[in-house]
């Protein structure tokens, strides 16, 4: 069949709901897809054990590298508002190689990111309902069980509709943000009258000196791990041709999130600290018995236990099972939707292309990355008796910044005639993305080297009788996964592969039929 090139028409052509979205809901989705709450619950703890008082600053030196991303999401989305995103703009920038693997590394680090946000949440509904027996044993099989019906209710809930969805986001955000606030206040507040426990620290001016970390490598750890509270705000560029003014709307999206969670974890992660300490034992920071969940042991310390106390304290467990939930349904968004645009453009089986005709949804896309995550989850459970969250969040750090760092590379060369045309486009379009790129990279390249040592992940397999560690399997496992499956396609797609299904010079798509099989 001949090709024929068209306007780039992508809603009508993918089936999704045009318009749906305006800014106000894909800065709420952008900010919910980073779960704040459960990222800080997850993640500070580790943070603290790595590099101990220099948490605020090293929160602010991660949020560098990724406002830098965002400004090349933001101008790839501009050239090009496809969902496929990452995947999109590495094809058009690079080759279909180099495309296939962006676009698998978003999914490799969704699929990831499940398992703990199961966890996280499983055992958050047990300790709201005050069974905190079951709740702390992480490999309890009640555990399990809520964690695999926490993922299928929130795939339902992507599946029946964006706007469902979206107005969801909103009703959790608020609940989060406000309870985050309380918390930080509350703290600050017993901080200053003196009422705070024997540990807690009076904030200072040191706390903001990289310079005082004692080991680059704890640094670097601390970096890595910090990464992963910022992820999350690129799902509104997946979005993009479910938004209104597609061209703008989610790029300037993703940007407003990064500076929104920038003041939201400086005010948390200074008043947790001044209030608790780093001290390795009791509520301390330092202590690594409760570093994959700080926020569950510091809500009752705060807030007391007085009747009102113990209501603030239910809120905060809330609090991070609506951020679990805002997390699980906007990881599922975007994945659905990477799947659908590599459908679309013949990357994938035709198969995730199907699109629900009253909901306007990728159906099989949605409901495959349910099953997977649901897998996953109960594989690694079982092979890491439940302490599946402290090795995953370091592992994400690797594949969150493999397909960042990417788009940054990809936005460089892709506008690269353009850059001398004004300062502007030097910096916005060049010099920016590039560097977040390269700090991005290098920060995986490093972690690789690290992680290559078991002593340095939380659990270890035997292979071959050599004892790996979980962090550096999980990394390494997801991209031969990836490899292997880029050459099956390329075996079974080659219409992608040679380039005829996506134009890389321009933003128009060269298409023969996308309802036909190949």
């Amino acid at each position: 069949m001949a090709l024929i090139v068209e306007p780039a028409n992508r809603a009508s052509e993918k089936g999704l709901k045009t318009g749906a979205l305006g800014l106000i809901s894909s800065v709420v989705i952008g900010i919910a897809s980073t779960a704040p709450a459960y990222s800080l619950a997850a993640t500070l703890g580790f943070v603290v054990v790595a590099i101990g008082i220099q948490a605020p600053v090293v929160t602010i030196l991660a949020f560098i590298p990724m406002f830098f991303v965002s400004i090349a999401f933001q101008q790839m989305n501009k050239a090009d508002p496809d969902c496929g995103a990452t995947f999109t703009w590495s094809t058009r920038a690079f080759s279909p190689r180099v495309g296939w693997m962006g676009g698998w590394g978003v999914l490799g680090a969704d699929v990831i990111v499940m398992a703990s946000l199961a966890q996280i949440a499983g055992q958050y509904v047990f300790d709201f309902v005050n069974a905190k027996g079951i709740g702390a044993d992480a490999s309890s099989p009640w555990v399990l069980l809520v964690g695999v019906a926490w993922i299928i209710s929130m795939t339902w809930i992507c599946y029946i509709g964006i706007e469902v969805s979206a107005n969801f986001q909103k009703a959790l955000l608020g609940i989060e943000l406000t309870m985050l606030t309380v918390l930080s206040v509350w703290a600050l507040i017993r901080v200053g009258d003196g009422s705070a426990p024997v540990g807690h620290l009076v904030p200072s001016i040191s706390w903001f000196n990289p310079f005082a970390v004692k080991h680059f490598s704890d640094f670097i750890v601390g970096l890595a791990d910090m990464l992963f509270i910022y992820w999350g705000w690129d799902t509104a560029l997946n979005l993009n041709e479910e938004t209104a003014d597609a061209e703008t709307v989610p790029g300037k999206a993703g940007v407003i999130s990064t500076f929104f969670l920038l003041g939201i974890y400086a005010l948390v992660i200074l008043a947790v600290q001044s209030f608790a300490g780093i001290g390795s034992k009791g509520i301390g920071l330092g202590n690594a018995s409760h570093a994959n969940d700080v926020l569950s042991i510091l809500g009752p310390a705060i807030f007391g236990s007085s009747t009102f106390a113990t209501i603030l304290s239910h809120l905060l467990l809330l609090m991070v099972l609506s951020s679990a939930a805002a997390s699980t349904q906007t990881t599922i968004l975007p994945t659905a939707r990477t799947v659908l645009s590599m459908a679309v453009h013949k990357a994938v089986p035709q198969v995730f292309a199907k699109m629900h005709r009253r909901f306007l949804t990728p159906t099989v896309a949605t409901v495959t990355f349910g099953v997977v995550s649901i897998g996953l989850y109960v594989v690694m459970n079982f092979l890491s008796a439940g302490h599946v969250i402290a090795d995953s969040v370091s592992a994400l750090g690797v594949m969150i910044a493999f397909y960042y760092g990417l788009t940054g590379f990809a936005c460089a060369w892709y506008y690269r005639h353009e850059l001398t045309a004004s300062v502007k486009n030097f910096f916005v379009q060049g010099v920016m993305p590039l560097i977040g790129g390269l700090i991005l990279y290098f920060i995986l390249g490093w972690s690789f080297w690290y992680y290559w040592n078991p002593v340095n992940s939380y659990t270890h397999l035997k292979v071959f009788g050599r004892e790996i560690g979980g962090t550096f399997t999980l990394d390494v496992g997801t991209i031969l996964i990836g490899l292997i499956l880029m050459f099956t396609m390329e075996a079974f797609r080659p219409a992608f592969f040679r380039g005829e299904t996506l134009n890389r010079s321009t933003p128009t798509l060269v298409t023969e039929h996308f309802g036909a099989e190949q």
